[in-house]
């Protein structure tokens, strides 16, 4: 699989199809069937210790990395505007320590009562290139001023 349909939905369908993520904001989290093609279903929380998602109007991004080492495929890879990225198998020494420092930042991020705060969502606007329709959008709008 090379890339995923993102679509936004309040609750997850009971069965997700495959090439999809589902975006629910309001539970604040994403799940997608795992790109390997193994078929198990991955579950990516969005909080300030979990993952992060970017909204570009037309496609999505999650960071970090999505690591399914509970998985037997133990597939590792990233999600950049909809196109998947895969990363390079981990040791089980990477993981275990990549599962520490995870531990480490969560404990240190809620041991300070100061730093919880909502959950952040960016949303980039569009690069609007210049060339004839810039132009013309500004002559058409210019007459309003």
């Amino acid at each position: 699989m090379k890339k995923l349909r993102h679509e936004f939905v309040q609750y997850m369908p009971e069965q997700q199809e495959e090439g999809v993520i589902y975006i629910s904001m309001k539970y604040r989290l994403a799940v997608h069937k795992c790109v390997c093609g193994c078929g198990n279903k991955v579950i990516t929380p969005f909080s300030p210790t979990d993952w992060e998602l970017r909204f570009y109007g037309d496609s999505i991004s999650l960071s970090p990395s999505i690591g399914n080492w509970n998985f037997d495929c133990q597939s590792h890879y990233w999600i950049v505007k909809n196109q998947i990225r895969f990363a390079g198998r981990w040791s089980e020494q990477q993981i275990n320590d990549g599962r520490k420092r995870d531990k480490k930042r969560k404990g240190n991020f809620y041991a300070d009562d100061t730093a919880i705060k909502p959950v952040e969502v960016i949303v980039t606007q569009p690069v609007v290139k210049s060339g004839w329709k810039l132009k013309r959008l500004k002559s058409f709008f210019s007459f309003l001023s």
